[in-house]
């Protein structure tokens, strides 16, 4: 059952800002938001709304391009899942995804190949960019810089929240952390063979940012049933990660959401920001307050889905799953080995 009457909070991180008492009603705020639901809209960001204009603009470009020039770059030719992903070619849950996509993760040159070095070492490299749309890589880049600002505040203010030093988490992200950004394209139903835009799944990072357009189909689960998450202008969307519940024990819940595809005659084009720890990087536990120890469910456990500590084996298992043709090309060895099965994403 859909439940479009419930409110997705609204938080505003200009009173994070601001300090004093402003400052602890947005920390109280943003504690029950992230357990109660582990979504909500963002206000007072700071980013330039005409950075967000034009993001969405050049993602609308792109998807118009001529296919020739968006398959150049598919993400089968990237070892490091950067690059455009074709309609129904992602894989949610063991069903196809009706979107099309392109990755985008941070320019960093690929890590020298080694013997004896971690599998996930391989997701680090270049990206693959649309020689006929120059104008898509600077703005991208822009918002990569926005959101990682944006999301190094949110989560000082998840530490305080939590009853830890405004420093806690730094360790885990800092330097190097592992970004993402997906552009995306939902056609309409008359274009699909279903309405799964994107299947139920959580995000593998620490938060995420979203910019919708004005077409609505994204969705959250709650305790009431799936809950639209209708865009709102001028505001982002906010969603805990997978790597956020593993290091609260569980307080934060990295929630279950879904896009359904938009109706016929009309598509729906969205912005995501994914900021994730360093590869490299292992989460622990918070040492929590007892009241809020107390509070802490633990993670969800889904034995077809392990939450690993180790960050770069937990991104690597979620991209192996969601990209099967980009882990037969280029993980092949990995898959004799057993060591993922890619059905379904993270």
């Amino acid at each position: 059952m859909n439940h479009s009457d419930y409110q997705i909070p609204q938080l505003d991180l200009g009173g994070f800002d601001a300090g004093g008492s402003a400052r602890a009603t947005f920390l109280a705020d943003l504690r029950a938001a992230a357990h109660d639901v582990g979504f909500f809209y963002l206000v007072g960001h700071g980013i330039e709304p005409a950075l967000l204009d034009e993001l969405l603009d050049l993602t609308r470009r792109f998807f118009a391009l001529p296919e020739p020039d968006k398959l150049a770059i598919e993400m089968v030719h990237s070892p490091h899942f950067r690059g455009y992903t074709r309609i129904a070619s992602e894989v949610t849950r063991e069903r196809r995804d009706w979107r099309e996509q392109i990755d985008i993760g941070a320019e960093r040159p690929a890590l020298a190949a080694a013997a004896g070095s971690p599998a996930w070492t391989r997701l680090q490299g270049p990206n693959q960019w649309p020689a006929n749309l120059p104008a898509l890589r600077p703005v991208v880049l822009r918002w990569q810089a926005a959101g990682a600002e944006v999301i190094g505040r949110l989560l000082r203010a998840f530490a305080l929240a939590l009853g830890q030093p405004e420093d806690a988490l730094d360790s885990i992200y800092r330097n190097e952390p592992h970004v993402l950004v997906k552009l995306i394209r939902y056609p309409g139903r008359d274009a699909t063979d279903g309405d799964q835009g994107v299947g139920a799944h959580k995000d593998a990072g620490l938060l995420t940012l979203l910019l919708q357009d004005e077409q609505a189909g994204l969705q959250v689960e709650t305790q009431r049933g799936w809950v639209d998450v209708t865009p709102r202008a001028g505001s982002l969307v906010v969603n805990i990660g997978e790597l956020l519940e593993l290091a609260s024990d569980g307080y934060l819940r990295a929630t279950l959401h879904r896009v359904l595809s938009p109706p016929a005659g009309t598509q729906r084009f969205s912005a995501a920001f994914f900021l994730s720890a360093r590869l490299d990087a292992t989460v622990g536990v918070l040492p929590l307050p007892p009241a809020l120890a107390a509070q802490a469910r633990g993670p969800e456990r889904d034995p077809s889905n392990p939450l690993h500590r180790e960050v770069g084996q937990n991104q690597l298992k979620g991209r192996l799953r969601s990209h099967p043709d980009v882990a037969q090309r280029h993980y092949a060895d990995l898959l004799a080995q057993g060591e993922s099965h890619p059905q379904r994403s993270a």
